[in-house]
């Protein structure tokens, strides 16, 4: 068998038991497929508008339907594709999901003026599929709803299975042909047993059988990259953040030294960063790793610039360079890696199927691929965030590195408010590195997304001891959040402010002053710059 062959069979075995996603414009569809994935069955989220051709040569198990913010009512409301309910397989509508296929199937759907948003609590009227070890029959359950309109006609075949206030039909089912509905949203974590929901439609509805795990990823996408790139040579940008690591990672088990890392250091990262990813790459893992300490020349061209935007475009666009030269010197390579993920891909394309109205760049070195002509190498554009943190566990990549919070490309230079220079530089990584050891040490750290410290513009008056002090000032931020889009103030007990802020001025000098930052995003964001 070749190493083609190998790859194609690992792929179709590990995708055997696939769902479909179908969007119709929710902000938490995303969440639906991590839900699926964690109960080991491989899915992908399409449009809408798909072509039915191509979802029928997808070939899925079964099929779940998003919500909307839209009304069947509407003029150019979404429609279900027909081919949905005519390759007989199992189908959930939630929310709009369940309002469209009832519609569309000859029942009726109503605007009512008892609409419900937020928690809500469904009566269990009947046994159902969905149900099994986790609902049972006259309970009292909490759900998260988020609907005007309902459902007040079932199609024929259907019956209700429960109901809330405002939702006579708040969940139906149609056994014979495997179709259900659910008017509430059991992909959040505000429904308490919707992951349980999720994976008894996937699991005992569609008789997947959850096949779909890290170990079997990991070996899949190293024969899928060895049939990729051959004999030839590979480039991969490291930053030392999670998903450049674990590409790197797997890429190198695929490949080897036909792998090189170049590990561009701009001055602007935290405390021992750069030292942890030479030792880590080059010393324990041995890949061929180029590090190239730019600080005099990034710090150089930020000097005096205080606009955000400016010093973003500044630290990319140099980043850009540099890598460029770098890969002059190595002479030359076919392809470049790159650790794009699912919502990168999902993101660039509108649920109406066309190009999204929020494209963003989502490459580690943008423009790269055009500017140097190279092939791109993503083994992670299948996977999200907490899969990829899963799949470096499996390569043995330091928890240090694999459960690192989230850190902006830009560093530090946009936790500076204005103008950026190295005594700053200096100041904010020592009062970052204490905040961050007093929040492991407290056990804290993987409870919270994001924590990070901000050197404020201002400075303010203080005293220690028997002398007046004018030194600067510096925030605390942190922050839970599932997936960065909001985000609410971890709520620390003031013992530990109290601790963290005696120990920042007291060891950090020229600090005398330290605030916590209690604002939610929105209306807030959760860099300051």
């Amino acid at each position: 068998m070749t190493v083609s062959e190998a790859s194609s069979h690992l792929e179709q075995t590990l995708h055997e038991d696939r769902i479909l996603i179908l969007d119709f414009g929710s902000q938490v569809t995303q969440l639906i497929a991590r839900r699926v994935r964690e109960s080991g069955v491989y899915c992908e989220i399409w449009p809408f508008a798909s072509d039915e051709a191509r979802i029928a040569a997808y070939r899925p198990r079964g099929i779940i339907l998003s919500g909307s913010p839209a009304s069947v009512h509407d003029p150019d409301a979404p429609h279900i594709p027909d081919i949905v309910f005519a390759l007989n397989v199992p189908v959930l509508g939630i929310c709009y999901g369940q309002q469209a296929m009832c519609q569309q199937l000859g029942g009726l759907v109503e605007t009512h003026e008892h609409r419900e948003f937020g928690r809500a609590f469904i009566e269990i009227a009947e046994d159902c599929a969905l149900f099994r070890g986790a609902w049972s029959r006259g309970h009292r359950e909490q759900v998260w709803m988020s609907h005007g309109d309902r459902v007040t006609k079932l199609p024929p075949g259907f019956r209700a299975v429960a109901w809330s206030e405002g939702a006579p039909n708040a969940i139906i089912a149609d056994e014979g042909r495997r179709l259900y509905g659910v008017q509430f949203h059991p992909e959040v974590v505000h429904t308490p047993h919707g992951g349980a929901l999720l994976r008894n439609f996937t699991h005992e509805v569609v008789g997947c059988a959850g096949t779909w795990t890290m170990a079997g990823f990991r070996d899949m996408e190293i024969e899928r990259i060895r049939a990729q790139v051959g004999p030839g040579r590979v480039i991969c940008g490291l930053s030392g953040g999670v998903d450049s690591s674990v590409a790197a990672k797997l890429i190198h088990e695929a490949i080897g030294d036909q792998l090189i890392c170049i590990f561009v250091d701009p001055g602007i990262l935290r405390a021992g960063e750069a030292e942890e990813v030479v030792r880590t790459f080059r010393g324990r893992f041995n890949i061929h790793l180029v590090h190239r300490d730019a600080s005099d020349l990034f710090l150089g061209a930020l000097a005096g610039i205080t606009d955000p935007e400016v010093k973003r475009k500044t630290i990319g666009r140099l980043f850009v360079e540099v890598f460029e030269e770098e890969a002059a010197k190595l002479g030359g390579a076919q392809f470049l890696a790159q650790g794009t993920l699912y919502p990168d891909v999902i993101e660039s394309v509108s649920f109406t199927g066309g190009p999204s109205v929020t494209i963003k760049s989502h490459h580690n070195v943008g423009g790269l691929p055009e500017r140097m002509k190279m092939q791109l190498v993503e083994p992670l554009r299948e996977l999200f965030k907490d899969e990829v943190r899963a799949l470096g566990r499996e390569l043995d990549i330091p928890e240090s590195i694999v459960g690192r919070h989230p850190f902006p490309g830009p560093g530090l230079a946009i936790r500076i408010p204005g103008a950026v220079d190295r005594e700053k530089l200096d100041l904010l990584r020592k009062v970052d590195a204490i905040y961050l050891e007093e929040i492991r040490n407290a056990g804290l750290y993987d409870a919270i997304w994001q924590a990070f410290a901000v050197l404020l513009p201002v400075r303010t008056v203080g005293v220690m001891g028997d002398g007046r002090t004018y030194d600067q000032a510096c925030a605390l931020r942190a922050v839970t959040s599932t997936d960065g889009m909001t985000a609410d103030v971890f709520p620390f007990d003031f013992g530990f402010l109290n601790r963290v802020a005696s120990r920042i001025v007291n060891e950090v000098r020229g600090i005398n002053r330290v605030t916590y930052d209690i604002t939610s995003k929105p209306p807030g964001t959760i860099e300051w710059e």
